[in-house]
């Protein structure tokens, strides 16, 4: 009998995390992680029996040792796919943002990724196969007003992404960057951003789904080819 494929999503109850948990479901046991252990439960429900919930903060080291602990067991070893996508997106100008908030989005929208990849990769590189997909952001190759923490965790996403490209060629293990426009998520909700001008207005915004898409493409390669990265925008 095949081996049924495994799969970690971070960030999963909501907005890009959840729509990726569903559309690998078909083909995965997929592993969900996010913080509110309820709001996850429920999740993993609606998605069904290849769905399972790991409550974690990743913006804890402790926290997300123990759960990759966790998920080792749980893969003997490691997934065969690992998408990260929690993140952290808030919004102010430099001399306004504190060091304690920028530290927060480097921590889970930098460390967290790096402390998953490093703990996951030697095994993969010892089966010689797996995929560890990054969802970065428009705001990891183009500078905005306001976004100096997220940015700046973006950009150092991206450069950790190419180091790994670098070190994996030839080893049979894949990494691939997705980078979307805005998309429409609750990440916005506290922005509002059809009443700021110079921002995208929602309705304009890519899809959830679409980024799922991405995902979904960028895995159902054969083995032998890497999509090194995908930008995506509303067409």
């Amino acid at each position: 009998m095949t081996r049924r494929r495994t799969a970690v999503v971070t960030g999963a109850t909501r907005g890009i995390g959840l729509a990726v948990a569903r559309a690998l479901a078909p083909q995965h046991t997929v592993i969900m992680i996010a913080r509110n252990a309820d709001d996850l439960r429920a999740a993993a429900r609606d998605i069904g029996d290849s769905a399972c919930a790991l409550a974690c903060d990743l913006a804890d080291a402790a926290a997300t040792n123990a759960a990759i602990d966790r998920i080792g067991t749980m893969t003997d070893g490691a997934p065969d796919l690992l998408v990260n996508n929690a993140g952290l997106f808030k919004l102010s100008p430099i001399e306004s943002t504190s060091p304690e908030a920028f530290s927060a989005s480097l921590e889970l929208n930098l460390s967290a990724p790096f402390r998953l990849i490093r703990a996951f990769l030697p095994e993969m590189r010892k089966r010689a196969s797996g995929h560890i997909v990054s969802i970065g952001s428009i705001a990891d190759h183009m500078a905005f007003p306001e976004n100096g923490s997220y940015s700046a965790a973006k950009f150092g996403l991206r450069g950790l992404h190419g180091v790994l490209r670098a070190e994996l060629a030839g080893t049979g293990v894949r990494s691939t960057l997705i980078s979307p426009a805005p998309v429409d998520t609750p990440l916005w909700d506290e922005v509002n951003p059809d009443e700021r001008p110079g921002f995208t207005p929602r309705s304009a915004m890519l899809r959830p789904e679409d980024v799922a898409a991405a995902v979904l493409f960028v895995v159902s390669q054969p083995a032998s080819v890497n999509v090194d990265e995908l930008r995506l925008s509303r067409s």
